[in-house]
């Protein structure tokens, strides 16, 4: 061989001696955090530990461990372990200590309303870093992969016909029992046992370690009923929209009149969009929900985020387990820390429109732009330059009034930021992070997982904007 090559030497670079400032940037992102933690109030994380017992990790590294790790798209706390071991970053935030994935993952569950805390803390940082000052706000909506799957979830209609089988089971086995002599029985065959077993699923019997049906049955019912009360609310806006329009033109409107909801569980239900009562046995708090990637369905949660405009930092979030957007925008803007001031207006695409929308965002004193129908993704010249049209009688329906508002200068400056702004986040959070399955099962939990989710969003956008 002619030619000579630069190689290594394994086993003396093996042996080299580094440090990890020789390693890490002095404005990596591990730093910052670091940096950030030190400066946050983590009274209420002590506080939660007993005077006595064995020395624990510290939560302001645990923390700052989750943070990086959330923040760099590592979610599972058996990796964070790992990373400890291997990583530069990790073993800086760690200071040569290896927390157990137990460790990690029960932090983690059990300071989810600390970390809430934190995320208006940190907030509150950016505003007096001064990248931060609330004024103008998107607000959009995404589903995550709940952590269960679909083939664990039961409609309405099996429950029933589960409950009628188990109970018809358990009268053979009793009538079995009396009829035949114990040594005649199939071998393995307890007929107590197998009675126990199939009455502790029934209503009859209410244990709180483990799902029965009636508890499943109570909570499909209940869904059923939020469900009616929200399409009947839908129902009775498109009636007012019908008749507005007909007060405006002079004519009956065309296309065939809304029909008004069912009330109470369907037996058929299937996965569509707008049915929310299945009932998954793994994780109860999630629901089948349209998947936003293609035209299946799967077990999901339905998280929301407001994100400020100028400085694209989350400033409040939200999970539930409703497969519709109309009415999660309220509940969204309200979770914006207090601390922080209040939003000036709102872009919002048309999976939030509702005239109830409207009036709750204005009793907030929040100009709301909320889109009143799909938006085209190519708008052809005679429509972007379009004149201003006339503005409409204040008699006008909300939905032609905000079609008004859309259009004028302030209206397409307001609601041209949106698909900028939020929707770069949850695009990033979910394709660049890889965000797009819970940890955590149950809707609190969730909640306050995806609360963690943006809040190491807004630490990782605040380190670019703090090095840009």
């Amino acid at each position: 061989m002619a030619r000579k090559f630069k190689t290594v030497d394994y086993e003396r670079s093996g042996q080299q001696t580094l440090t990890i400032d020789e390693c890490l940037p002095a404005d990596h992102l591990a730093r910052f955090i670091v940096g950030i933690v030190a400066m946050l109030d983590l009274s209420a994380f002590y506080a939660r530990y007993a005077a006595v017992g064995g020395e624990p990790f510290d939560p302001a590294v645990l923390l700052a461990l989750l943070l990086y790790a959330y923040a760099t798209g590592k979610f599972s706390s058996r990796k964070i372990e790992k990373a400890t071991y291997e990583s530069i970053p990790f073993r800086f935030i760690a200071g040569g200590l290896h927390p157990d994935h137990d460790t990690i993952a029960n932090f983690r569950k059990v300071f989810l309303v600390e970390i809430k805390e934190v995320f208006a803390q940190v907030l509150l940082v950016a505003q007096e870093m001064g990248y931060l000052s609330l004024g103008n706000i998107s607000l959009d909506g995404s589903k995550i992969h709940a952590d269960a799957s679909k083939s664990h979830a039961v409609s309405y209609g099996r429950l029933l016909k589960l409950e009628e089988q188990l109970r018809q089971e358990v009268d053979e086995l009793l009538a079995l029992g009396e009829q035949v002599d114990q040594a005649e029985l199939p071998p393995g065959l307890d007929i107590d046992t197998e009675v126990a077993f199939r009455q502790e699923r029934l209503p009859c019997l209410v244990r709180q370690d483990r799902v029965n049906l009636a508890e499943a049955k109570h909570i499909l019912e209940a869904r059923a009923e939020e469900r009616y009360q929200a399409e009947l609310a839908d129902y009775q806006a498109k009636l007012r929209a019908r008749q507005e329009k007909a007060q405006e033109t002079g004519r009956k409107p065309g296309g065939p009149a809304p029909k008004p909801p069912t009330p109470g569980p369907r037996d058929t239900d299937q996965p569509v969009l707008t049915v929310r009562s299945g009932y998954n046995f793994t994780d109860p708090g999630s629901r089948i929900m349209k998947n936003s990637t293609d035209d299946g369905f799967d077990q999901h949660y339905n998280v929301q985020v407001a994100v400020d405009q100028k400085s694209m930092l989350a400033v409040g979030s939200t999970l539930s387990n409703h497969p519709v957007d109309t009415y999660e925008a309220i509940p969204t803007i309200d979770a914006i820390p207090a601390q922080i001031g209040q939003p000036e207006a709102a872009a919002l695409d048309n999976g939030y429109f509702a005239p109830k929308n409207i009036k709750d965002f204005e009793a907030r004193g929040i100009d709301p732009f909320i889109a009143t129908g799909r938006e085209p993704h190519h708008k052809s010249w005679q429509e972007r330059f379009a004149e201003t049209p006339e503005p409409p009688p204040a008699d006008a329906s909300p939905i032609v009034k905000m079609a008004y508002k859309l259009q004028t200068e302030i209206g397409k400056a307001i609601y041209g930021l949106r698909k900028s702004t939020v929707e770069p986040v949850i695009g990033i959070i979910k394709e660049v992070l890889g965000f797009r399955q819970f940890s955590l099962r149950g809707l609190e939990a969730a909640a306050g997982e995806w609360c963690l989710v943006c809040l190491a969003w807004d630490l990782k956008r605040l380190h670019t904007l703090t090095n840009s």
